[in-house]
């Protein structure tokens, strides 16, 4: 069997987008880092198959994507509808932030992560 997650072929992909973070992933990053949000370990750039998570937590199978502006036009919108399809398949589950979200209310953001991990 292939080995799905964090795969060697990523390993530089993965180390690109998180020297590349943008500034509210890394706000967000400081608050899910070394189990500081509901106790639970998240991982920063994580890949499954040829996709790279913004975070994900591999104990709840939750990953968090912040979504910024390029995020917005329709052909984005339909990539990003497929890639969540695949790696929905994976028994991964979703929870989709906007980088507005995080900027202008972090502790909403965070309150809207706990919300989403209580639902599991």
């Amino acid at each position: 069997m292939k080995k799905i997650f964090n795969q060697t072929e990523q390993k530089e992909k993965r180390r690109q987008l998180r020297r590349r973070s943008t500034f509210a992933e890394k706000l967000l990053w400081r608050n899910l880092r070394n189990r500081n949000h509901a106790g639970f370990k998240f991982r920063r750039q994580y890949s499954v198959g040829y996709f790279v998570l913004d975070f994900y937590c591999p104990e709840l199978k939750l990953t968090i994507e912040v979504d910024g502006y390029s995020h917005e036009p329709e052909a984005a919108k339909k990539y990003d509808a497929e890639r969540q399809e695949i790696i929905e398949t994976y028994g991964i589950r979703f929870l989709r932030i906007t980088d507005d979200e995080v900027h202008e209310n972090l502790e909403k953001a965070l309150e809207k992560i706990t919300a989403e991990i209580k639902k599991h």
